[in-house]
Order: C-alpha cells, then structure tokens, then sequence
C-alpha cells in the first residue's frame, strides 16, 4: 500500500471522517480513505478508497506508508475498545510516524461518562505507542441535540441543570483538517473542540421549539425513571450505561466549559445550535 497517500482518514462513510475528507479534497490534498464499506466512500478527487476496519487482522497492511493518520473513534459497539487497541497498535506496527484521535472532552479514567474512560485508554495507548500525536477532545455533538426529542416533543434525561459546551459536527471536522494540514505543528497538543456557548437542556428545548413551531420541553429524569424510559430498546447493560451517564455527566458540569480551540485551528467560530438548526 506504499504508493497509496501517505495522509490517511479512518471512517471516511461517517460524518466526521467524511467531512473531513471532503474539507481536504477542496484543498487538493490527496487522501487514503480507510473504510469499513468502500461503496459508501465518498469519491473525491486524488484519493484511494482502501477497505478495512479496527478490528481487521490485516489493518496493518492497510496502514503501510502511511505518514499521518486520523483515526476517528469508532461507534459504540460491544468491544469497541478493543478494537480501537489493536489499530493502534498495528499503525504503530506499520510505521505510521503521527495520529490524530477524535477523542472526547474531559477524558479520564475515572469520568462520569462511560464511554469517556474508553477514549482515556486509548488516549494512553497512542501516547505509549512511539508515535506522534494530536488529541482532539470533542464535546457531545449539537447534531445530535436536534435529535433528543421524542415523538411526544419531550427530551428526557438525567440531566438536572447542568449545561453542554455542545460542538457541531462541522467544526470538528474543519478543526481535524487544521491539524492535518500541518501535523508537526501540532504534535504533543491535546485540543478541546466545543461549540460557543453552554446550554442547558431547557435552553436546547427552547432553541429547537423556536426552530421548528413544536413545542417541545425538556423533563429532568430521575436515574431510575431514564432506566424504565429506555428499557424498550432492548438495550445492553453497557450501552444503556453509556446513555444515561452522557445525562449525569452533563449534571454534574463535565461537560460544561467552552473553549477557544475552534477558532484557534480555524479561524472561525463554531456554530451555535441556532446557527445548526436554522442552516
């Protein structure tokens, strides 16, 4: 795979691999596109589509000649960690000289949010690699906000008072190619990538009501009441865990600073969920 671009982009069919894809093409980079479902790869020009996953005994090959390599974190699936594991290590296997992780804001091993202490692990596994690095540590995704209301116009969570630093999925992606247009300057650097304000659920509920004429509220759950609320997807232990600690981690102001980083790699500010929802 030597002769393929030595700039590679992980999970190019999702929304931030293949935005971020997209913001290089315009530039005229050219960019190996690693992908689980190459039909689904965006086709841009200059760029090689090559298939492959995290948990591919054969990522290695896939990686070879690879200089600079965005690695977006994968979908919440059982063992999602350690597949993440095991691609860094095959990109340090195969020489990749610097990574570039989508990680998330506050990551720690001992943070509120459980999929927060997956992103630590792998945080800790790219740092003990040998390679360079760039951590970009993104807030819960204001796209995703747009999406918490029930088919009632209810948002139910855990969430109390407590406020989001919420980042649009854009941002993160223009933010991410920043880096990558100029990696070395940015080697050793953990970023927090934000939006540019801090809502709480009552205001996201206010925001979207406006947005769209419904009318929509936010309802403050109990842990117990969230369990019962989502106990009919049918969900895993982990998973569910997963979703109501993105609630009682927003509670308790985790996730509530704003940053500058936004701006500081792109020179612009990020969007607001009145700028996302009005676009």
């Amino acid at each position: 795979m030597t002769d393929a671009p030595a700039l590679a982009i992980t999970g190019a069919t999702g929304a931030i691999g293949r935005l971020t894809a997209e913001e290089l093409a315009r530039g005229g980079l050219p960019l190996r596109l690693l992908v689980r479902s190459p039909k689904r790869a965006p086709q841009l020009l200059g760029s090689v589509v090559i298939e492959t996953s995290y948990d591919d005994p054969q990522a290695r090959v896939a990686l070879e000649g690879v200089r600079t390599l965005l690695m977006v974190s994968a979908s919440d699936d059982d063992g999602w960690l350690q597949q993440q594991l095991a691609f860094v290590a095959a990109a340090a296997d195969a020489g990749v000289e610097h990574i570039v992780y989508t990680s998330f804001q506050g990551a720690s091993p001992d943070m509120t949010f459980s999929y927060g202490r997956d992103h630590f692990a792998t945080e800790e596994a790219i740092r003990a690699s040998g390679m360079a690095w760039t951590m970009l540590r993104d807030n819960f995704y204001l796209d995703f906000l747009a999406l918490l209301p029930d088919a009632e116009g209810v948002i139910r969570g855990p969430g109390g008072s407590g406020r989001i630093a919420a980042v649009a999925k854009l941002d993160v992606a223009r933010s991410a190619a920043a880096v990558l247009r100029e990696p070395s300057a940015h080697a050793g650097r953990t970023y927090e990538i934000t939006g540019p304000e801090s809502l709480s659920f009552t205001d996201v509920a206010a925001t979207l009501s406006k947005a769209t004429g419904d009318d929509i509220r936010y309802l403050d759950e109990t842990v117990e009441e969230a369990r019962r609320s989502r106990a009919h997807f049918g969900a895993p232990d982990w998973q569910l865990e997963g979703w109501i600690t993105t609630y009682t981690a927003i509670a308790r102001g985790e996730h509530a600073h704003v940053s500058q980083d936004v701006e500081l790699l792109t020179g612009r500010a990020p969007l607001s969920l009145r700028d996302l929802v009005n676009h």
